[in-house]
């Protein structure tokens, strides 16, 4: 039910969700590209792809760059597929996190942004990404960081006010999940951007 949730929430939201969110959508998204190191000829899988930013940003630098964007929002894979209409090298499918529609081992880089604190399974959702991950592939995750205090104060708000909100981790509980999931974490951080968003990001290898 939640991920239902999830969907009619995003659906409602995608005409204006660039222009609600785009410092933090600038902000973060930049911070992932600059950190994530990915070959111009990896295979990037996108998990919660949102609108296509983080593939417009990567094709700005590498525009032959071979992206597959996932997410459950119909209506803000429309917008990604306008953004992107001119790189046949770039596509993007309706999917679950936890239910992947590829076969193992088929994309080099798997990247998900500011969606882990909404996964239903996260469990399944991090078994899905080592399954469709090469064995020499990585995953990177950026997410809200619970370790810090306005983003806990978040948290707790909107588990009460958003049936579509699952939770926020601590990096130590984020870790822990990784961890459980057979992932060997190689590059890790927190970071600040602005006065209320403490994030997390980290690279893993399957273990």
């Amino acid at each position: 039910m939640t991920e239902t949730e999830v969907r009619q929430q995003y659906d409602r939201m995608a005409n204006i969700y660039d222009r609600r969110w785009r410092k933090y959508i600038t902000d973060t998204l930049s911070f992932l590209k600059n950190w994530v190191q990915i070959p111009s000829t990896a295979t990037v899988l996108d998990i919660a792809c949102g609108t296509g930013e983080f593939e417009r940003l990567l094709l700005n630098e590498h525009p032959t760059q071979p992206i597959v964007g996932v997410d459950i929002s119909e209506k803000m894979l429309a917008i990604a597929r306008q953004k992107c209409l001119d790189y046949p090298n770039v596509s993007f499918e309706v999917a679950s996190a936890s239910a992947l529609p590829f076969s193992s081992n088929s994309f080099d880089a798997i990247v998900s942004a500011n969606a882990f604190h909404y996964f239903e399974e996260p469990d399944a959702a991090l078994q899905e990404m080592k399954r469709v991950l090469k064995p020499d592939g990585k995953v990177i995750i950026l997410d809200w960081c619970r370790d810090y205090l306005l983003c806990k104060i978040c948290d707790f708000f909107l588990k009460v006010f958003d049936r579509s909100y699952q939770q926020c981790y601590t990096q130590a509980e984020f870790h822990r999940l990784l961890v459980k999931a057979k992932f060997n974490i190689r590059r890790a951080t927190k970071v600040r951007l602005g006065l209320v968003w403490g994030l997390m990001i980290v690279t893993a290898i399957p273990d």
